[in-house]
């Protein structure tokens, strides 16, 4: 399963209490109370893996460990331990408590969710001159408390869209080492697909159907990965029996989800042309004239066609290595 948006309460560890006690030996009479140990803070670190947040599925919330009890002797109480959870880069915190947004987006960025208490002083930190046998101690404070959600946006330079069953999935296994589910029906991919094709990353983005965005299908639910992509590659299957529509469709679900993809770039790709004759494939390509822009016809088993989308692709690795 995978799990893209998920709320979760996380409670940093409280401070230890400091400690009242005196040295008995003597000629060195005085406080020797110590100070409490520092609440366990937690972290959130930034990983590949797009299923990480699956961990958050059933554990909703996160406890960290307390300070120990400051010692005698000026003894310290140990600090409780951190914890530190894995989380996809591209995965944006929303802290539903003070409402500030921040996001993970780099592998092995660190963090900090929720900190932990201040340990209390000792009574050794209170002796003065005037009181040189202080009773006084703090408490350990609490450690931060708050609600979360965590809402997974893929950073991806290329997102593939297109009605279900284009063969978006395809093309991503044929380029990449991406394994990703294929089949001649629809909704074969539940779930986005990444795939790395030298410098750029890949993202088949599934359940785009007219209504989407008004929750039909799988609704909006991966919509929001696209908004981080630069380039959009359109897939639409040679088979249907009106592309033109089939295009409109799903340009216009992007527009009701956020009109500024549209002003995303575009590469439109008439798939699957292994499948009609090559009078088919050009009647295909007229019903597409309208739209005034280059449609290149690809299958995924024609390795002349497979070069023009990965000559494509060499000229974003160019654009991306100038930026």
């Amino acid at each position: 399963m995978f799990i893209d948006d998920v709320k979760i309460k996380v409670k940093a560890g409280r401070g230890g209490d400091g400690n009242v006690a005196f040295n008995n030996a003597k000629m060195s009479l005085g406080p020797t109370g110590g100070r409490g140990g520092n609440g366990g803070s937690i972290y959130f670190e930034g990983v590949a893996d797009l299923g990480a947040l699956i961990q958050f599925r059933y554990k909703k919330e996160l406890v960290g460990e307390n300070g120990e009890k400051g010692g005698k002797q000026m003894k310290d109480g140990a600090n409780g331990e951190d914890l530190i959870f894995k989380a996809p880069v591209g995965t944006i915190v929303h802290n539903l408590t003070t409402n500030e947004i921040t996001e993970i987006t780099a592998i092995g960025q660190q963090l900090l969710v929720a900190k932990g208490g201040r340990g209390g002083k000792g009574n050794f930190m209170f002796r003065s001159s005037r009181n040189t046998s202080p009773t006084k101690f703090q408490y350990g404070l609490a450690g931060t408390e708050c609600e979360l959600r965590l809402e997974l946006k893929l950073i991806a330079d290329v997102g593939f869209v297109g009605l279900p069953n284009v063969g978006k999935s395809s093309l991503l296994n044929v380029l990449t080492n991406a394994k990703s589910k294929v089949a001649n029906y629809a909704f074969t991919t539940l779930e986005p697909n990444l795939g790395v094709y030298f410098e750029l990353i890949l993202a088949d983005i599934p359940g785009l159907i007219e209504g989407a965005s008004e929750g039909k299908g799988l609704g909006i639910k991966f919509l929001r990965h696209i908004e981080r992509t630069k380039t959009l590659f359109h897939f639409i299957s040679a088979e249907s029996q009106d592309p033109l529509k089939d295009y409109k469709i799903i340009r216009n679900e992007l527009c009701a989800f956020n009109p500024e993809l549209l002003e995303r770039a575009e590469y439109i790709f008439l798939s699957k042309i292994d499948l009609l004759s090559k009078e088919e494939v050009a009647k295909k390509l007229k019903q597409l004239k309208p739209l005034n822009k280059q449609i290149i016809p690809i299958s995924v088993i024609d390795d002349i066609s497979l070069e023009k989308v990965k000559e494509i692709l060499r000229e974003l690795i160019k654009q991306k290595t100038i930026q």
